[in-house]
């Protein structure tokens, strides 16, 4: 790979992970006033969400949901190509069961290189039936799959924001297949 392209992805991982703070940082700044409602109590019907919210600016409404093994199911909240020749998956993994879901390890996929880096989601895959090509989640200069990683399990009622990048179809492109080992698939508009 060349530099120029490792450093494109590095500012992309970089990008997404400033986000998340920013999204993390937002959200613990909530003003004190005595004009504050005050908060609803957790119940076991709202879902616990580890990690960052989606971005501003994606809609509420999954493009898709699909089901997998073990209670587990996934909403894919947006699919953005960027200017770098990027498509980036935004979504969450869900525990819909009723005990804690051990995470399959065919999500990561069968490379040896993305297996060594522990469990992700490199096994997912968008394809171009228009364009007749497969595009696989992208992956570093030491193998390490540029998605969601380090997960094991996740509990009963609990959802985990994931994301994957992969490279982007040509521009006539606006509508590809998700496909994600042991879970359905899913068409799903491109945007941007």
């Amino acid at each position: 790979m060349s530099t120029r392209f490792t450093a494109r992805i590095q500012r992309g991982v970089l990008a997404a992970l400033v986000a998340a703070g920013v999204a993390l940082g937002a959200t613990g700044c909530g003003g004190g006033g005595d004009d504050e409602k005050p908060k609803a109590s957790p119940s076991a019907s709202q879902p616990d969400i580890a990690g960052p919210s989606t971005q501003d600016g994606d809609s509420e409404d999954p493009l898709a949901e699909i089901r997998g093994s073990n209670g587990l199911s996934m909403q894919i909240m947006s699919a953005q190509r960027d200017s770098g020749g990027f498509v980036t998956v935004n979504g969450f993994l869900k525990n819909e069961g009723d005990s804690s879901a051990a995470i399959p390890s065919a999500l990561s996929g069968n490379e040896t290189e993305v297996i060594r880096n522990g469990r992700s989601l490199g096994g997912a895959t968008l394809v171009d039936s228009k364009g007749k090509k497969r595009y696989y989640v992208l992956r570093d200069t030491e193998g390490r799959p540029l998605t969601t990683t380090g997960f094991s399990s996740i509990k009963a009622g609990d959802m985990l924001a994931v994301f994957m990048q992969f490279p982007a179809p040509p521009p006539g492109t606006t509508e590809v297949t998700f496909q994600l080992p042991t879970f359905a698939s899913a068409n799903i508009p491109l945007s941007g």
